[in-house]
């Protein structure tokens, strides 16, 4: 199998965490699942999300349970076991590696704060630290963090339309210089969630020559997200030629709906991790056809 192979086969296998996060989930029904051997599988789930499968589940089921603190009056030992935490007690001790707090100590406090913000989403011109808000229509968009919709940690970015009327696309971006990259070969990776996307989505990565000419570019437009969809891991793959000065990345959403990205990760790869950007000249044919239209 090809590397896209195997990250589309990941992809579904985090649909289906995603799905049963309650559930007994063991390690041989998931490889069994995904068409691998437990080996195979545990070795290619680590490649590409970059933690054991195991790791991965229990982060996630820590997240929601810290989202179930804030959102709902269910009591502790019942949020604990209801995401196959042993007892009370483990879970605390897990929260508190995580959040630096015991878990009724971050109700009450998340709780207040959301009170007396109004909303779990802080929207602002400025975006997320080190972030800008661009597009052909950014007024028709707004972006933020938004506490109660995470991967995990405490917040994730979002980017959504205003409307249905929204048109053109706005992008949550930041540019670097390329210099300590030229050469390399990077991904961009991020877990995404949407919903209710009318356009598209997706992430993009643009590296640049100084003169302002596009050296690569990867937007996703070749398989965009759509719809609405639980939180998946997406990643775009390029070189950077040596004669590159900048390096744009970023997210991207093209008309009505709502995304979130969270658990960002860019970093350099080796070769056995293919690119994927896009090449203009792939669905062309080798010579002129049915010139006479007799065809």
């Amino acid at each position: 199998m090809t590397y896209q192979e195997h990250e589309k086969t990941i992809q579904k296998t985090l649909n289906f965490i995603e799905q049963h996060l309650t559930d007994k989930l063991q390690l041989y029904s998931l490889a069994e699942r995904a068409g691998y051997s437990r080996f195979h599988f545990y070795r290619i789930f680590r490649k590409i999300i970059g933690k054991s499968v195991t790791v991965y589940i229990r982060e996630r089921r820590m997240t929601q349970a810290a989202k179930d603190l804030i959102t709902t009056d269910r009591r502790v030992i019942d949020i604990a076991l209801h995401y196959r935490f042993g007892s009370q007690e483990s879970f605390t001790r897990a929260f508190k590696k995580v959040y630096d707090m015991a878990p009724g100590r971050y109700r009450k406090l998340l709780k207040k704060l959301n009170d007396k913000g109004g909303s779990n989403m802080v929207a602002n011109s400025n975006a997320p630290v080190g972030w800008i808000m661009t597009g052909e229509a950014p007024s028709d968009y707004e972006t933020g963090l938004d506490n109660r919709i995470v991967h995990s940690g405490t917040y994730s970015a979002y980017l959504r339309s205003k409307d249905e009327k929204a048109w053109g696309f706005a992008t949550l971006m930041q540019q670097i210089k390329s210099d300590r990259y030229r050469g390399e070969r990077i991904r961009f990776s991020a877990f995404v969630k949407s919903e209710d996307v009318k356009g598209s989505a997706g992430l993009w990565m643009r590296i640049d020559h100084s003169s302002g000419e596009v050296l690569a570019f990867d937007n996703m437009m070749n398989r965009p997200i759509k719809g609405t969809n639980e939180w998946n891991r997406y990643s775009v793959v390029l070189d950077v030629p040596v004669k590159s000065e900048v390096i744009a990345i970023g997210m991207l959403l093209n008309g009505h709906g709502h995304i979130w990205m969270d658990d960002l990760c860019f970093e350099i790869v080796d070769e056995t991790v293919p690119v994927t950007e896009q090449n203009p000249t792939e669905d062309l044919s080798e010579e002129p056809i049915n010139l006479n239209f007799e065809s």
